[in-house]
């Protein structure tokens, strides 16, 4: 590889590394859910408080990485979305962009 293509594959490389800002519990959450996973087994795989975990999922989802589920196989749409008082009962899916992001760090 030449001097300058290499050099600007580092540089991309850089770059797009630092667009990707992710927790160090993100990264373990996001490692979870590349299947539908239950708040109660995330809560019991993780080991981290109820709360802490709730933070998470919700900044995950602002950022569009994860996706809830309310069983199995049926997705909530966004805007019938009620979090604050549903999140216990929701199981959760990383996006395709969530594991792309979680795939480069």
């Amino acid at each position: 590889m030449e001097k300058t293509a290499l050099l600007a594959y580092f540089i991309n490389f850089r770059i797009n590394k630092k667009t990707i800002e992710m927790s160090d519990i993100e990264f373990d959450v996001l490692d979870e859910l590349y299947f539908v996973t239950p708040f109660d087994k995330l809560l019991e795989e993780l080991a981290v408080k109820d709360e802490e975990l709730k933070a998470c999922l919700l900044g995950l989802l602002e950022k569009k990485w994860v996706k809830c589920f309310k069983t199995m196989d049926e997705e909530v749409l966004e805007h019938k979305l009620d979090f604050d008082n549903n999140y216990k009962t929701y199981a959760y899916l990383a996006t395709k962009e969530g594991l792309l992001a979680h795939n480069r760090l």
